[in-house]
């Protein structure tokens, strides 16, 4: 079951909730706050959502990777407000029976999780300035929407 929370993000709960006894590969991935971007010093990120479709979305994106791939279980946290730097953003935890599979499902919930989920990243800059940074463009959207 995916979670959105504005607090931090429970890693190790999260990854011992999917150890199994038929699984011999359980992967964890963390998306951290980078304390820079292209070359600016970033303080913080502050994420929005809408709440009820990206929970759907999060859900959908659970079972389709239990579908897609060879893997046992999947979830998915992100965190929403402000997320400091070398702070958890993002937690998927993804398990099999053979590593190859669970990198892969990760990769693919990561890579579809930020073209599809309505959660939208503002970097916070030293100096005050910020800045909303920009999404992945849908498939077939005229350039520059």
């Amino acid at each position: 079951m995916p979670s959105l929370t504005h607090g931090p993000l429970d890693v190790a709960a999260m990854t011992d909730a999917l150890r199994r006894e038929d699984c011999g590969a359980v992967l964890t991935f963390l998306g951290t706050t980078r304390d820079h971007h292209e070359g600016r010093r970033v303080a913080r990120l502050a994420y929005e959502a809408y709440e009820p479709m990206a929970l759907r979305e999060l859900q959908a994106l659970e079972r389709e990777a239990a579908g897609r791939f060879e893997i046992a279980a999947c979830v998915i946290a992100h965190r929403l407000g402000e997320v400091p730097p070398a702070e958890a953003s993002v937690v998927v935890v993804v398990a099999s029976a053979h590593r190859g599979p669970a990198f892969d499902a990760c990769r693919w919930v990561m890579d579809e999780l930020k073209r599809r989920v309505p959660i939208w990243k503002k970097e916070h800059f030293e100096g005050g300035d910020a800045e909303w940074v920009r999404g992945t463009p849908l498939p077939g959207a005229p350039e520059g929407e």
